[in-house]
């Protein structure tokens, strides 16, 4: 079992124990939403997988999305039109991966549970996959599709759109916002880099009100954290769990260019967490007010605007676990 893994099913939050692959019948109905605009390596890596997901007799239902909205789409179709599938799985990067989160999350309350959800990941970052130790290698994820464990998530929502593992307000998210898709697909992660040096010519660096479960703070940015990780491995909330009721709220105190360049480096050290200036608590219910209009960033891609109400989602994910 993977440290990830072994944390994030040992901790507050999470009901009734894991369960063993051997104790589970395999997955054998699926319906997989995919995003083709995957690198030619990446296609290669989801190719493998289905052919060792077909080896082991799945029924796989292939979507392929062509736009904005349409993983969401689908998700929320499969489950409201009654479609019996034992997993959906979301084949692409975060952003996918949303839009699915987004979709099982719309089902009525009082309409049919959606299946547990699996990840497939073929983004630039993969953090939800980073975030449960999930190892990318077509065996590997085929392994966990058939037979990993599902687990209830609770997700976050920013104006009502649901997030599974960050929202960010400030710096973060006019780096979201800005960065070129057309240069992501070239560069991958390079492409923030290059976005991020954009922004500290241009960002205003404005100051933002933070109400968190009652409590008045004042920042220059913000992310509200569900998992550790961000933008890949690296860490920014450390004590941030999947399964744990509260978020850890992450104020960057300081404003201006070297201040977010330091933050910024030191998120790359793993020495984020040590700054003084830079505070994580724990909250429920909390709200950003600053410029109306400004972007609010929800796992790498914009998911609202501020002003924004951020809060848990009243219904949990399924979500489904490494072997």
């Amino acid at each position: 079992m993977s440290l990830e893994k072994e944390r994030f099913v040992t901790s507050a939050g999470v009901e009734g124990r894991t369960v063993a692959a051997a104790d589970m019948q395999p997955r054998q109905r699926l319906l997989v939403i995919v995003n083709p605009k995957a690198g030619r390596r990446r296609r290669r890596r989801l190719r493998a997988t289905l052919d060792q997901l077909r080896r082991h007799g799945c029924r796989i239902t292939l979507r392929d999305t062509t736009k904005a909205g349409d993983a969401e789409s689908f998700a929320r179709a499969a489950v409201e039109e009654g479609a019996v599938y034992d997993a959906i799985v979301a084949a692409g990067g975060d952003g996918t991966i949303n839009e699915v989160v987004n979709g099982l999350a719309a089902v009525r309350a009082d309409g049919p549970a959606p299946p547990p959800l699996a990840v497939l990941p073929l983004g630039t970052a993969n953090v939800l996959a980073a975030e449960i130790g999930l190892d990318p290698a077509p065996a590997a994820v085929a392994r966990t599709i058939l037979a990993g464990p599902a687990r209830p998530v609770t997700v976050g929502m920013a104006n009502g759109r649901c997030f599974t593992v960050m929202a960010g307000v400030g710096f973060d998210a006019h780096v979201v916002a800005g960065v070129s898709l057309r240069l992501k697909r070239l560069l991958g992660r390079g492409a923030y880099l290059v976005e991020t040096l954009r922004q500290l010519h241009r960002f205003p660096f404005h100051r933002y009100a933070v109400t968190v479960d009652g409590v008045r703070y004042d920042a220059a940015s913000v992310i509200v954290a569900r998992g550790r990780y961000y933008g890949g491995r690296f860490v920014c909330a450390p004590l941030a769990r999947l399964d744990a009721p509260d978020f850890q709220v992450c104020l960057f105190l300081k404003s201006g260019r070297w201040n977010a360049l330091r933050y910024a480096v030191a998120l790359a050290l793993g020495r984020l967490h040590r700054l003084p200036d830079y505070r994580i608590l724990p909250g429920r219910r909390l709200t950003i007010v600053g410029p109306a209009g400004d972007p609010v960033q929800g796992d790498g891609d914009i998911v609202a605007r501020l002003p924004v109400a951020i809060e848990p989602s009243p219904r949990r994910l399924d979500l489904i676990l490494p072997v």
